[in-house]
């Protein structure tokens, strides 16, 4: 019969264990998702071929913007606040991305935005950020209301960073995208001379 010792040891390895599964389990979720030949569903929702929903939120300036305002251009959806650490170091990758995709012209639409959706509780905190990473595209957005944030609940978003590619037609393409993953996804969608 085990004694109290071992027993308490074999509760600590399926701890140990279940805690790694869960680990993997979440990291394959928010893996990048991607399928170039997926077709329109028809339906708005956050699966990859349906229509993203539509949100409309007030700029930094208190100008409101939708996300329908950019129908026509490839559009990444990226879901952020300045608190986030993961979020920070994926901005370089955002910047390159925009300034290098802005003009080009893609399968389903022409040039490239990025529709920053932040989760910050103050105004202060998200220009600083906006300012100290230079993110210089026009369309940030946010209630201020962090993880109570509408956009948020929206699109179903527990973490972030999280983000979602649509195409000219508003048709989600892509999901989770981050770091080098982004240039990636937009050279696959660029139309060839």
């Amino acid at each position: 019969m085990p004694t109290l010792k071992t027993a308490g040891r074999i509760l600590l390895v399926l701890a140990l264990i279940f805690w790694l599964y869960q680990r993997i389990e979440s990291e394959e979720e928010t893996g990048p998702v991607m399928d170039e030949e997926a077709e329109p569903t028809g339906r708005t929702g956050l699966d990859i071929g349906d229509t993203a929903p539509e949100m409309e939120f007030e700029t930094p300036g208190g100008v409101t913007i939708s996300l329908s305002s950019l129908r026509g251009s490839m559009v990444l959806i990226d879901f952020w606040a300045s608190w986030c650490g993961a979020c920070r170091r994926g901005n370089p990758f955002k910047v390159s991305a925009w300034k290098q995709f802005r003009e080009k012209e893609f399968r389903g639409g022409s040039g490239f935005e990025i529709f920053s959706v932040s989760l910050d509780n103050t105004k202060e905190a998200w220009l600083k950020a906006i300012e100290d990473d230079k993110l210089e595209w026009e369309t940030h957005v946010s209630d201020l209301k962090g993880w109570k944030s509408e956009p948020a609940a929206i699109y179903q978003v527990r973490k972030i960073p999280a983000s979602f590619l649509i195409n000219g037609d508003g048709i989600i393409i892509a999901k989770n995208l981050s770091g080098e993953h982004i240039s990636e996804a937009l050279s696959r969608y660029m139309t060839r001379p």
